[in-house]
C-alpha cells in the first residue's frame, strides 16, 4: 500500500473555491482520505475526533487563522507531530518566519500549480 493510500489530510480554507482546488489536486494525486474545514476552530474539532497526518491550511481565515491553528496543533501532545503546510496569498517574510518558529513544515504561495502543491507535500511527507 502506497503513502497516497494511507495518508489522511485536512484541508482548511474559508473559501470553498480554494478548498475545492486543493481537494481536486489531492484527488488527482490519488489521495482519497481528505477532510475539509472552513476555519481553524472547525479543523481542530475534526482532528480531535479523526486524526490526520497532514494539515494544509490557508493563512487568512475568520475565527482562527492558519498560524493560530498551527500553534494549537503544536501545543497539543496528540497533534504536535502533524505535518503542516501553510498556503497563502500573502507569503510575506514576517508570516513565513513566524510560521517556521511555530513549527510549520512548508508553505506555498497562492495561486499555485498542481505540481507545486505536490512538491510541497512531498517535501513534508515523502514521495506520493
Amino acid at each position: 500500500m502506497s503513502l497516497r493510500d494511507k495518508i489522511r489530510i485536512m484541508v482548511v480554507d474559508d473559501m470553498s473555491t480554494s478548498r475545492g482546488l486543493i481537494t481536486q489536486a489531492l484527488d488527482a494525486f490519488g489521495i482519497r482520505n481528505v477532510m475539509t474545514a472552513e476555519n481553524g476552530k472547525d479543523a481542530l474539532k475534526a482532528i480531535t475526533v479523526s486524526p490526520v497526518h497532514l494539515v494544509i491550511s490557508d493563512y487568512n481565515m475568520p475565527e482562527m487563522d492558519g498560524l493560530q491553528l498551527l500553534h494549537h496543533l503544536r501545543a497539543t501532545p496528540k497533534t504536535k507531530g502533524v505535518g503542516f503546510i501553510l498556503i497563502t496569498g500573502r507569503a510575506e517574510q514576517q508570516i513565513v518566519d513566524h510560521g517556521k518558529k511555530l513549527g510549520m513544515n512548508n508553505y506555498l504561495k497562492k495561486p499555485f500549480e498542481q505540481a507545486g502543491l505536490r512538491n510541497c507535500i512531498e517535501a513534508v511527507v515523502g514521495r506520493l
